[in-house]
């Protein structure tokens, strides 16, 4: 997490001695090629879980934007250094594409397009956005939705299944599609396509959640039909947020290589975490080819 002129200068403190850039740098990469075969079975286990979420956020290497993509479950991190946020990232680091369980994630149309495997929607990203088209629109159909949403999260945290009876969500989806309904009323016309105009046609915030929340219907109440699927996406920007933190301490790095190294320690040091390990414990089982 610490710069190198930050972890010279720590390391100086505590013993006495300046170790060279040259020589932490060299552990570091050490440290990442002995986690080679521990990220190949992350992965493996993961394909195995049932659900997995699944973020990116962007990271600076070398003045250039790159993007961290993360995917994670149960106990398990796993973070991937690519230069693309898009379909051609996802494709090559190659987890989505041979998963077959339920991917929770904020809508990103990149991951829709992932048809083989089952999909939830983060409901905190749904409610921000509820939240913003009551407060600017006033409108009623989003203010029940909202309510439906939080009501049902609270109704699954409770109970011991982590789901509702089929009975119940049934009902569920009668009254989100009954809200979605009136909301249709609420709504202002879709502008018409002015003559010889291309291109989408310009809709409001409201018209463009009111679609999504439609379209996706199965994928916003999933987390009320199936035990294993979260209300949000909240452990895989967990997850991220440290890098961002990594970011403004220490700024850019300088190469690709090191921005990958810092994915994969990172991820395996969260893992380790997450099953109680101390952080030195696991970096000496990783060197000593103990894992």
């Amino acid at each position: 997490m610490l710069s190198l002129n930050r972890l010279q200068k720590m390391v100086r403190t505590l013993i006495g001695m300046v170790i060279s850039e040259a020589t932490i740098l060299k552990y570091v990469m050490q440290l990442y090629l002995a986690l080679e075969r521990w990220e190949q079975s992350a992965i493996t286990q993961l394909l195995a879980m049932t659900s997995m979420h699944a973020d990116e956020t962007s990271m600076r290497v070398d003045k250039k934007k790159y993007w961290i993509h993360v995917y994670s479950s149960a106990e398990i991190t796993v973070k991937c250094l690519h230069p693309k946020r898009d379909l051609e990232a996802i494709e090559e680091i190659g987890v989505i594409s041979r998963y077959s369980g339920v991917v929770i994630h904020d809508c990103w149309a990149s991951y829709l397009s992932y048809e083989h495997c089952g999909h939830g929607l983060c409901g905190s990203h749904l409610l921000r956005e509820l939240t913003f088209i009551v407060d600017s629109n006033h409108y009623a159909w989003a203010a029940n939705i909202k309510r439906l949403l939080q009501e049902t999260c609270a109704k699954v945290a409770k109970r011991k299944s982590k789901k509702l009876t089929t009975r119940e969500y049934k009902s569920l989806q009668k009254r989100y599609r009954n809200l979605l309904t009136r909301g249709e009323k609420e709504l202002p016309p879709i502008p018409v396509r002015q003559k010889g105009k291309r291109g989408r046609i310009a809709k409001s915030d409201a018209q463009n959640l009111w679609e999504r929340l439609k379209k996706h219907e199965e994928a916003v109440l999933l987390f009320a039909k199936k035990s294993h699927v979260s209300f949000t996406n909240n452990r895989a920007e967990r997850d991220l947020r440290m890098s961002k933190v990594k970011q403004k301490i220490s700024g850019c790095f300088r190469k690709e290589q090191y921005a990958k190294a810092y994915c994969r320690i990172s991820s395996y040091l969260q893992t380790m975490e997450n099953k109680g390990y101390n952080p030195l414990v696991a970096i000496q089982l990783a060197l000593s080819g103990q894992l």
